[in-house]
């Protein structure tokens, strides 16, 4: 059940979010009008033109009017939409030529994503406009887009980035561009944790805008593709550990919270509190963070005041109103265990939230299965699942450990297995028939002869011969490292 406090606080949120989407769709509009004009002046006058440096002007307004709203400015082409900071703009007869020729130029130069930060300087909008007239002009060529963004660097345009569309690649399959978009939405994830977690641990205000955006991006992802996401965090980055951490438990998390049945917007709050879960972390000194022994008993009392840390961080970040209270429930509770044996100490009797024991597992769970500076050889993902599902000293809730098992299946994905045919392989995904969950899909990766296969058939190991007997079965796990595999290759 929902009090009034909260269902006053997610109204709120929930009109909070449509005002920002009318000013966003308002400035886009605006926005993509002067590009628009800018490009139409400069060709029919030189740069010097009053009328051009008028357009200039409008054009570098409108990006700061954007900017201002929320720190960064994003045009995403796809298809024939055009998508300002992941707010779709309305096509009209207003303004279809406007939208139709920025949406022409931009194709004609390769660029399918163009992303502005809030340091862009008016010269850098002319040097750009200048640019996408000259080479929207130009021959089709595959290395255009190239040309250009190095002839940006060479203009010292360096607060305006350029990507190419995924759509763009004809060679790609259906399923090979789900992955590409899998792959851009956890880097862009692990970008904005890194950014947050630095923000904090230097006193800056961080962007909890950003954090919506990549946490909204991992849940749309988890609802449509989430078996390429889930296989994105065997990524496992020993230097970038304490980003990728967060950006795995999230996915784990919102992986879970959707076998339970949670709505979309459940599952976003749940994400805002899992990738935020261990924020206080960015407060402990990072020579006890990073130490390869074992911590002091003065070492440890330090360690362990990062939940409540990370509740004082919560508040103290910008637009913290936008940040669910849950999530701050989270980051206190996270540690405490089902038992409250766990830190920090209950005072008094209490439930955990739901929420808090979703994050517990998730966070466990990759914990347990990442190479870290005090755990340099990581345990193998079944025996962690195991060990979690069977040990209650590890105080988690075992319905969401099984939650978990049936998400990543009783081999999890990553894992390097020994077939009976002799053929190593990389566990890709759970069997979607939970009745045959001990028989994943995989994908082979070397030859019954040890020799290595880059990017080997996927092979579904419930299939049978006509007599019923399985094609193919799982002799024993085995560290992938002894054959010279590495599991996340086979999954970017």
């Amino acid at each position: 059940m929902t009090g009034p406090a909260e269902r006053s606080s997610r109204a709120s949120m929930t009109d909070a979010m449509q005002s920002t989407e009318g000013l966003l769709r308002q400035g886009g509009r605006g926005f993509l009008i002067t590009v628009y004009a800018a490009l139409r002046s400069l060709r029919l006058y030189p740069v010097e033109n009053d009328q051009v440096q008028r357009a200039l002007d409008d054009l570098t307004a409108s990006a700061q009017a954007l900017l201002q709203i929320e720190e960064e400015l994003e045009v995403r082409l796809a298809g024939e939409f055009i998508f300002v900071n992941a707010t779709r703009l309305r096509l009209d007869l207003d303004n279809y030529a406007s939208f139709g020729h920025v949406l022409g130029t931009l194709r004609q130069c390769g660029i399918g994503t163009m992303r502005v930060d809030s340091d862009v300087e008016r010269r850098e909008w002319q040097v750009f406009v200048s640019l996408l007239l000259n080479f929207a002009t130009r021959e089709a060529n595959p290395n255009k887009l190239y040309e250009l963004q190095q002839r940006m660097v060479q203009g010292n345009v360096a607060h305006i980035v350029i990507e190419p569309p995924l759509e763009s690649d004809e060679d790609l399959d259906d399923q090979e561009r789900a992955k590409e978009v899998a792959k851009k939405t956890y880097e862009r994830s692990v970008a904005v944790t890194k950014e947050v977690v630095s923000s904090v641990r230097m006193g800056r205000s961080a962007s909890v805008k950003k954090v919506k955006r990549a946490v909204q991006s991992i849940v749309d992802q988890v609802l449509s593709n989430e078996a390429s996401l889930v296989g994105l965090t065997t990524l496992r980055d020993y230097d970038e550990y304490t980003f990728t951490h967060s950006v795995n438990v999230c996915i784990f998390a919102v992986t879970i919270g959707r076998r339970l049945g949670l709505s979309k917007l459940q599952l976003f709050d749940l994400g805002m509190a899992a990738l935020l879960h261990d924020v206080g972390k960015s407060r402990i000194p990072l020579d006890i963070l990073n130490k390869t022994g074992g911590l002091s008993d003065d070492e440890w009392r330090i360690m362990q005041a990062h939940p409540w840390l990370g509740v004082l961080t919560l508040f103290g970040l910008r637009g913290y109103g936008e940040i669910p209270y849950r999530g701050m429930i989270v980051a206190y509770e996270h540690h405490m265990k089902t038992d409250l044996t766990g830190y920090p100490k209950s005072l008094r009797s209490r439930q955990l939230s739901v929420f808090s024991k979703i994050v517990a597992v998730a966070d466990g769970f990759d914990a347990a299965t990442t190479r870290r500076a005090y755990q340099t050889t990581p345990i193998q993902a079944d025996q962690v699942l195991r060990e979690m599902w069977t040990n209650p000293r590890r105080g988690l809730d075992p319905v969401l450990v099984k939650a978990l098992i049936n998400v990543l299946g009783v081999y999890p994905v990553g894992t390097c297995v020994i077939l009976d045919s002799y053929e190593i392989a990389v566990v890709h995904s759970a069997n979607p028939d939970l009745a045959q969950i001990h028989r994943p899909v995989v994908r082979v990766a070397a030859t019954p002869e040890g020799a290595l296969i880059p990017a080997g058939p996927l092979v579904n190991l419930a299939e049978q011969t006509p007599d019923g007997n399985y094609v193919r079965s799982i002799i024993k796990v085995s560290d992938p490292a002894k054959y010279g595999i590495d599991p996340a290759q086979y999954f970017v």
